[in-house]
């Protein structure tokens, strides 16, 4: 029996790489896998890359998100052709919600001291790698700040349509020492989905730095999914 289709959505300041660490395991075990890769300049543009990608890998899918990327999967999760959604340290926001307003309910995180805004971008200074990446090793923290995306100044306060987590199975990897996203958002927005949720003492990275806990969490949903 074909497995289920994986698809990666990123967030900001860590590309498609930065779940190097997943997408190899994964296709060991029998899944075809694809991490969409995002230009940051729309939101709309950025869940159109998410979706364009289901039709690389076999269906259902299980599609994962990673911060900013939870908002993508939010959104482009509402097509048939995905059956679970996994969020990592992840933006959930709701109908009537933006990223922004979603993050605003929440205090703001020390990564947020650490930006620097030329040309309307918004880049992570490296002074920012300890509140992003804080509990991998240097070398490590250094690749994902030389492979960052750079979004618009405006992109967490565009909005389209669309709320997977209503109607999808969902799971949830909170990020308890996240100094990103912070942990009382992950759990809200963990809690208001009803998802599954696993939590993990790392920052906001725990595909990087937990990656084998990060993995059990999409095996479970990709068991969930083929058992149906």
């Amino acid at each position: 029996m074909t497995k289920p289709g994986i698809v990666f959505a990123h967030g900001l300041w860590a590309d498609g790489s930065c779940f190097g660490k997943l997408i190899p395991t994964l296709q060991a075990e029998g899944h075809e896998v694809m991490a969409s890769q995002h230009g940051l300049d729309s939101l709309a543009t950025d869940v159109a890359s998410v979706t364009a990608c289901f039709g690389r890998v076999p269906g259902p899918v299980v599609l994962v998100g990673h911060s900013y990327g939870g908002t993508l999967i939010t959104h482009a999760g509402t097509d048939p052709r995905v059956a679970a959604l996994v969020y990592i340290a992840a933006l959930a926001p709701d109908a009537e919600e933006t990223s922004q307003s979603l993050l605003a309910k929440f205090p703001t995180t020390q990564v947020f001291g650490h930006l620097d805004v030329p040309q309307g971008r918004i880049w992570l200074k490296p002074s920012g790698l300890t509140h992003f990446a804080g509990d991998l090793p240097e070398a490590e923290q250094k690749l994902v700040y030389a492979t960052q995306g750079a979004p618009v100044a405006d992109l967490f306060a565009q909005k389209v349509d669309g709320t997977a987590w209503k109607t999808k199975p969902s799971w949830y990897v909170l990020a308890a020492k996240d100094q990103t996203v912070h942990p009382d958002m992950q759990r809200f927005v963990a809690k208001r989905m009803n998802a599954t949720v696993t939590e993990v003492a790392s920052s906001h990275v725990p595909m990087l730095s937990k990656p084998d806990i990060v993995l059990d969490v999409i095996r479970k949903a990709a068991s969930a999914v083929a058992a149906k």
